[in-house]
């Protein structure tokens, strides 16, 4: 079932591969002040360097990537990141202050070439309404932008509106057959104000069931199961959303039969499906 990591637990990564019940999944957060660099390298795995604040300069396997970033928080634009190829040695410098950097890796045998993703090549899309308490918008960083140029690792930016359901109608991936595919999945979140909290459900069809209170900063490690996700009212939920694919890159998600009738009734669900694939 799917694990629970506090922002107060201090650990480095948060998620890496064995740990929290996942096999292919790598998540971190590296916190640079002005003119401080990290060198890094995960073997086996492909990354992306998502700038989740300030700007630095990044440079792989000798290749440089200069002034990434432009914003101030996540709250503020679209994300600027740096795809990082299996087992390439990666140096973030940061240029400004309080420069923040999430890590998101998965499991990958071929070695890509590096390169950036802009602000203005993030693909964002609209999920649900207010009146249906489900909106959304998710913020694809690395989505069909990275096919056959990347391995089988998914990244975006998911932003909730205060009151409302993401993730919903419930769904799993945990699975290869007909119909659904076999993603482990990483949910960091955020919260404005940092007071917020959300509710974050996992179970199976078996009976199995955990709910989560999540808090601002804390991570959830999925490797199973339907997993929906409500935030409190009167706070946005931010999640940083990584996914990695067993066999194939793209993500079909598998929808609980009882709830299949909201199907139609909460708007952007089939273009949401469609920008998972690639």
């Amino acid at each position: 079932m799917p694990q629970l990591i506090r922002r107060s637990e201090t650990r480095h990564p948060i998620v890496a591969p064995g740990s929290a019940g996942l096999k292919r999944s790598y998540f971190d957060l590296l916190t640079l002040k002005a003119g401080a660099s990290h060198r890094g390298r995960i073997p086996g795995m492909e990354a992306v360097c998502v700038l989740l604040s300030g700007q630095a300069d990044i440079t792989v396997d000798g290749t440089a990537f200069a002034e990434v970033g432009d914003r101030s928080s996540v709250w503020q634009g679209m994300a600027d990141s740096v795809y990082v190829p299996t087992g390439a040695e990666f140096e973030v410098t940061a240029l400004t202050g309080d420069v923040e950097v999430a890590i998101a890796g998965g499991a990958c045998d071929a070695v890509h070439a590096p390169f950036r993703i802009t602000p203005d090549e993030v693909d964002p899309v609209v999920v649900g309404s207010v009146d249906t308490h489900s909106r959304r918008r998710i913020c694809h960083i690395l989505g069909a932008n990275g096919a056959g140029r990347a391995g089988h690792l998914l990244v975006s930016e998911l932003y909730c509106e205060d009151g409302c359901w993401s993730g919903y109608p419930p769904h799993k991936h945990d699975e290869e057959r007909d119909g659904e595919t076999a993603h482990e999945e990483v949910y960091h979140y955020r919260f404005d104000p940092e007071t917020g909290f959300g509710g974050q459900f996992c179970y199976s069809d078996e009976g199995q069931c955990e709910v989560y209170k999540t808090g601002h900063g804390d991570t959830v490690a999925i490797d199973g199961g339907y997993h929906p996700t409500v935030t409190s009212p009167g706070h946005r939920e931010y999640i940083f959303t990584i996914l990695v694919g067993e066999r194939q890159r793209s993500l079909i998600q598998h929808f609980h039969a009882d709830q299949a009738h909201l199907m139609s009734k909460i708007p952007g669900i089939d273009a949401m499906r469609e920008k998972f694939k690639s």
